[in-house]
């Protein structure tokens, strides 16, 4: 929890969305509202609009930079990330165009399209996107449309930015990120190393290959260049590594309550949950094995209950779903993290059992 910033790192803490997303390296952020409330929950005080007036200013933008996932990446490193990580999706990629009827001719005139369209400052909603691919012959019907957005912001030609109003927008990525940072290839696995176990360890090789989708010789080879910056202990008998600099820090246990978004680095994160979700509670986190996470109530470092919000003009409801018995100091607490929530969006509070 201290190195997911959930509690105060020993070497302190970001305090603004750039420093929060460069220390995770890439945040989870295929549900816009979740990615905000994730950013949110780390900077105690901040509102929803503080958050989407730093992504504004391009403190991070959102890409396919692995596991064909929508993550928050640091924008300098954005293009890098898509060469070392997102690559390795591309490569699976002609195998769904054939399933959607596609070529991969139609794929990178697609990428072409938008990148002429957005040229010189544009930015597109994801309809005017597909309006302009219909207008240049292509068809982006069904997942189709999909499809061919995600080729180009892996390709490197746009990027997604911030929503206007509801609506996601698309623009060009060499111009929401016009200076990046071109690590060699053992530097870039070095830096994915150093984020991923400076965020989320003590935590295995794994793991680290799962978040990346990395192959295990790269694993290892990132991890040996990040050096001695990082260090290996051992958790309940298995290796694991993790921040040196939490070698000598306190060891308090936790008791924080927290109300977290559903697709966070705190579960996301990590491919084996068992220290942080029991195997019980897993169907009612995860319905169905869908990949669509519940929002969850943490305390102490383990799920015990989700959560689910209608935000509204006037309040955000809540309804909590007990997975551990809420004593009454519990639902107190309980509470407290929900309110937070609601002082992040500026509203008030409605909730129930």
């Amino acid at each position: 929890m201290t190195s997911l910033l959930l509690r105060e790192h020993p070497g302190g803490r970001p305090r603004d969305v750039a420093g929060v997303v460069e220390w995770f390296g890439a945040m989870q952020a295929q549900d816009a509202a979740s990615g905000l409330w994730s950013l949110g929950t780390r900077l105690p005080g901040w509102t929803v609009a503080d958050v989407r007036a730093a992504l504004e200013r391009r403190e991070a933008l959102r890409t396919w930079p692995m596991r064909g996932t929508v993550h928050l990446v640091p924008p300098r490193d954005a293009r890098w990330m898509l060469e070392v990580t997102g690559v390795r999706a591309l490569s699976g990629a002609a195998a769904r165009r054939a399933a959607l009827g596609l070529t991969e001719a139609d794929a990178d005139r697609a990428a072409d399209v938008l990148g002429a369209a957005l040229a010189g400052g544009g930015r597109l909603t994801r309809a005017e996107c597909l309006a302009t691919l219909t207008a240049a012959g292509l068809d982006p019907s069904g997942q189709r449309g999909y499809h061919l957005l995600w080729y180009a912001s892996q390709r490197g030609v746009t990027c997604i930015a911030p929503h206007v109003g509801t609506e996601q927008t698309f623009a060009l990525l060499d111009e929401w990120a016009p200076e990046p940072r071109r690590p060699e290839r053992d530097e870039a696995l070095g830096l994915l190393a150093l984020r991923y176990f400076r965020s989320h360890g003590p935590t295995t090789r794994q793991d680290f290959a799962g978040w990346t989708g990395l192959t295990a010789t790269d694993t290892r080879r990132g991890i040996a260049v990040a050096g001695d910056d990082l260090a290996t202990v051992e958790v309940d008998g298995v290796p694991a590594v993790l921040d040196a600099a939490l070698l000598d820090a306190p060891r308090t246990a936790p008791d924080d309550v927290l109300a977290l978004p559903g697709f966070d680095e705190y579960l996301l994160g990590y491919k084996d949950r068992t220290l942080m979700l029991d195997p019980a509670h897993r169907q009612a986190v995860v319905p169905g094995g869908n990949g669509v996470f519940q929002s969850t109530i943490v305390r102490g470092g383990r799920v015990v209950g989700t959560w689910k919000r209608t935000i509204g003009r006037a309040r955000v409801s809540v309804i909590v779903r007990q997975l551990t018995p809420f004593d009454d100091s519990m639902r107190g607490r309980v509470e407290a993290a929900l309110t937070g929530y609601a002082d992040f969006l500026g509203l008030p509070l409605h909730h129930s059992w």
